[in-house]
């Protein structure tokens, strides 16, 4: 579940009502939807107009596009509840590329059934936003424009079956997962091992929250069982009313190739710092780093593999209540030259991106 770090998307659902015995009944249908373009400026301006491949967000470059659209229907009543979103945009390109037909249309479909009348556990089934991370697809949603390198090269989506419990002064949420592969809605040809996810989020305060996260799985063939073990923290702290931090850090390891010993890791530890001056205008800056020498997630070909530093500075404007306009500067340092200008190899790459997201 990616959206601990936010609020909800908030949008405005017109639910109409009906009197009867001078009662109103909620009507348990909703519609919503949420529409994200964008402007990419890669600096070093690749001739397929299209950033490094591990940005899967705003990944057109130099073009006016859509990140981001969707329908969503939500029903919601006392022990059944479900959600079904259609999406489009170069997000969907890009993190459902793996996916058949209309499959790579589908942002969210599931159903949950809560199972006890006095204790709040839900099954939910179907494809689900991810359990791993503090930030999702949804770009109003988080404090910066784009995604951390932590969020972009884990899993923003899974599907399977997904057993909650929340406690009742909804401090605690627990939760544990039996899924199809890691950041899968079809599971690879040839696999007959399913993933497992687990969740714990505690909310000591209404400014803190503390969350762990795991994934266990072969992503891969039988023929090329490669069991990954990974771990995701972090924390969100409102210090004060203007001023938030957030914390992450990702651990993950995965057995070599059979016939060799040992395993693969990478790590990535994540901080990002929140000022809020008015209640329209947000400031936002990122410092990241990302560390996977063996190309487990992040494949280069060269010496030291990806080990790359990142940093951004964000600045949003918010000229109605579901409209944000915002701009990000943003560059990376990497320890080899993995990215690529004028038919060169560089060790750093910028950009300058604009987005306007409008939810309804």
């Amino acid at each position: 579940m990616k959206n601990f770090l936010l609020s909800a998307l908030g949008f405005a659902v017109l639910q109409p009502t009906f009197a009867q015995d001078s009662t109103q009944t909620k009507n348990p249908l909703a519609i919503s939807g949420y529409v994200e373009a964008y402007y990419n400026h890669d600096f070093n301006r690749p001739g397929s107009n299209t950033i490094p491949g591990f940005l899967y967000n705003f990944n057109r470059a130099n073009e006016v596009n859509l990140n981001l659209a969707f329908i969503r229907a939500n029903y919601s009543a006392d022990r059944v509840r479900a959600n079904v979103s259609l999406a489009a945009g170069t997000y969907m390109n890009a993190n459902y590329s793996a996916e058949p037909g209309v499959l790579k249309n589908i942002y969210e479909a599931n159903i949950g059934v809560k199972l006890s009348q006095k204790t709040n556990i839900w099954l939910d089934a179907g494809i689900m936003p991810s359990h791993i991370g503090f930030e999702s697809a949804i770009g109003k949603d988080n404090w910066t424009l784009s995604r951390s390198l932590l969020a972009e090269n884990s899993p923003y989506f899974e599907s399977g079956v997904k057993l909650g419990f929340t406690s009742k002064d909804e401090k605690l949420y627990l939760s544990a997962m039996y899924l199809n592969g890691w950041q899968r809605i079809q599971r690879v040809d040839g696999n007959s091992t399913p993933g497992f996810g687990t969740q714990i989020t505690y909310k000591p305060t209404g400014t803190t929250t503390l969350n762990y996260s795991t994934f266990i799985g072969n992503d891969k063939p039988d023929s090329l069982k490669q069991m990954r073990y990974f771990h995701n923290v972090y924390g969100i702290f409102q210090l004060t009313q203007k001023f938030g931090l957030t914390a992450g850090f990702d651990f993950g390891s995965e057995k070599k190739a059979e016939g060799s010993s040992g395993s693969n890791t990478w790590y990535t530890p994540v901080l990002i710092a929140s000022f809020a001056p008015t209640e329209k205008i947000r400031i936002a800056a990122r410092g990241e780093y990302y560390a996977d020498k063996s190309g487990v997630v992040i494949s280069t070909g060269t010496p030291n593999g990806f080990k790359t530093f990142g940093y951004s500075l964000n600045f949003d404007y918010l000229p109605v209540e579901n409209v944000v306009w915002r701009v990000e500067a943003k560059g990376f340092h990497s320890k080899d030259a993995i990215f690529t200008h004028d038919d060169s190899a560089k060790s750093q790459n910028y950009f300058l991106t604009t987005s306007i997201a409008l939810s309804f």
